[in-house]
């Protein structure tokens, strides 16, 4: 990034990063808090030891000791699939819905739109791909095994959305459309009833605690890798921690201050729909080095054709329009 836009731009867009990891880390320690609180676990012990465990994994020394530990903890989420099927969802009523009006002159609807494409496309998503190709250390002969890896991982992550709004439309929104959904506790006291108490309150908590872990851990990684290019500093999860002390300080940091805010106690749910349109806010400033690095550095091989160009720029205008979209508002 420096080499190609200069020190100003790489500064604005590491910053950008950090905004989005500090605002993603306090949602995701905000879920686990929820779930804490839920089987009746004060945050004063689960906050602090998600922070002490996610500390704890990263100097382990070695990058694919953590990427397999992320790997088990992020397919808790798929828990939420016998969630839905729990929950008898009408389908053929999910897929008229897909073809049915919309409600696009409310504006509650477009920031509920805007929130979902920050949820979606996260700023941070970007860096840590680039910092894991490096610390995975992939060559050119890897490249096609990590576009179908990619691919996988975004349908499925998209699979797990679908199957959460799903349930959650097929539970409290046909039951009880208007309760309250501010906190951990309240969203899965309004699931139980539909799936079980036990069934329901287990599954969901194996799900968010599975979600908050993984995302932390990717989050916190993308940052500190970001930050270790700019200070030029060692910044590898395959170092020890005497060999990149900035890297691991910074890592440890950014945990232990997003802890702390949120042991100041934050609503989660308005919370979280505030960071994700955040993401979309900062997007247009990511994806736009991501596509002008593209444009500039790629060799001859694997230069983009016209019609990827042509995607790119109609999805960069879409992800810009909805930021703007967004604060108009807002504001």
């Amino acid at each position: 990034m420096e080499e190609t836009f200069g020190k100003g731009w790489a500064w604005l867009s590491v910053c950008t990063l950090f905004v989005s990891t500090i605002g993603a880390l306090i949602t995701e320690f905000s879920g686990i808090m929820g779930v804490g609180l839920l089987f009746g676990v004060s945050k004063w012990i689960t906050v602090p030891l998600a922070v002490a465990a996610l500390i704890l994994l990263s100097v382990t020394g070695k990058y694919k000791v953590v990427e397999r530990v992320a790997i088990v903890v992020g397919a808790f989420e798929l828990v939420f699939i016998p969630a839905m099927i729990f929950a008898k969802p009408d389908y053929t009523s999910v897929m008229m819905s897909l073809v049915g009006s919309q409600p696009l002159n409310s504006s509650a609807y477009w920031l509920m739109i805007s929130a979902n494409v920050g949820a979606v496309i996260m700023p941070w998503m970007v860096f840590y791909q680039q910092g894991a190709v490096v610390d995975k250390g992939l060559t050119e002969k890897n490249l096609k095994a990590s576009r179908i890896d990619t691919i996988f991982g975004s349908i499925i992550t998209q699979l797990i959305c679908c199957v959460v709004i799903i349930a959650v439309a097929a539970t409290i929104g046909m039951k009880d459309p208007n309760a309250s959904l501010n906190t951990v506790q309240q969203i899965s006291q309004a699931l139980t009833p539909f799936l079980g108490e036990a069934t329901g309150k287990i599954l969901f908590a194996v799900g968010l605690t599975g979600a908050a872990l993984v995302a932390a851990i990717v989050v916190t990684l993308a940052s500190s890798w970001g930050f270790g290019e700019i200070f030029k500093k060692p910044s590898s999860l395959n170092c020890k921690w005497s060999e990149a002390p900035a890297f691991y300080i910074f890592y440890s940091t950014l945990l232990i201050i997003a802890g702390i805010i949120v042991l100041s106690g934050i609503p989660l749910v308005p919370l979280t729909l505030g960071v994700e349109i955040l993401n979309t806010v900062l997007l247009p400033i990511v994806l736009g080095f991501l596509i002008a690095l593209a444009w500039k550095v790629l060799p001859k091989k694997h230069a983009l054709h016209l019609w990827e160009k042509i995607i790119l720029i109609i999805i960069y205008i879409v992800i810009t329009v909805l930021g703007v979209l967004t604060l108009y508002l807002t504001f």
